[in-house]
């Protein structure tokens, strides 16, 4: 479940990238510049029981603490860099605005999967325990996302609330069709409708 101010879960936000330091960075298409609002990065550093667990970078995911002290919550905003998540519309477009909770997965035995550098599990193959801690209203949180350290990816990581922030297919840029579970119509509001997945992240390579 999600952890407050006073958890283990304090931390610091390390910087990594010029697009993140609220500056306009160059998108790859003139006229169409990515604009990451002020205070936002791609990438987070958590103090975690003794070691560091790191959250990002993945395309187009900017995040910001709601108290840079505190790491439990988070807003975010999604672009679509490079047209990775829709055809639909022009590079570095914002597609997403949101929430994200930091939550740690219960162990329940098994391994974590590690196939490539996110492997994903649908909500119909996840433990229940996992599903289990999604924040309220559950059925507007239904993206985990990991976090990861030396070793690969962790239970910990951020429950994520999708608000669409225009109209447009969810198609993954045009390599997923109408048969995908990410495949969806988006619109405005809260997206009920966006992929059902908890995603293990072992990080860059």
């Amino acid at each position: 479940m999600p952890f407050g101010k006073g958890s283990a879960f304090r931390g610091w936000v390390l910087i990594v990238a010029l697009a993140t330091l609220g500056c306009d960075a160059d998108g790859p298409s003139p006229g169409n510049r990515l604009r990451v609002p002020r205070g936002y990065v791609d990438r987070l550093e958590i103090r975690l029981d003794g070691r560091v667990v790191t959250f990002g970078p993945f395309v187009g995911y900017y995040f910001a603490p709601d108290d840079p002290q505190d790491l439990s919550r988070l807003r975010f905003v999604c672009f679509n860099e490079r047209r990775f998540y829709t055809r639909d519309l022009v590079e570095n477009a914002l597609l997403f605005t949101g929430e994200a909770r930091l939550t740690t997965l219960p162990d329940t035995g098994g391994d974590i999967p590690s196939t490539g550098r996110i492997s994903p599990i649908f909500f119909p193959e996840a433990p229940r325990a996992w599903l289990d801690t999604r924040p309220e209203p559950a059925e507007e949180w239904v993206h985990f996302h990991s976090g990861y350290d030396a070793r690969g990816a962790v239970l910990t990581g951020y429950w994520l609330r999708h608000v669409g922030a225009a109209e447009f297919t969810y198609d993954m840029g045009g390599r997923v069709g109408a048969g995908s579970p990410l495949y969806h119509r988006v619109s405005r509001g809260p997206d009920l409708g966006f992929g059902r997945i908890v995603e293990f992240d072992r990080g860059p390579s």
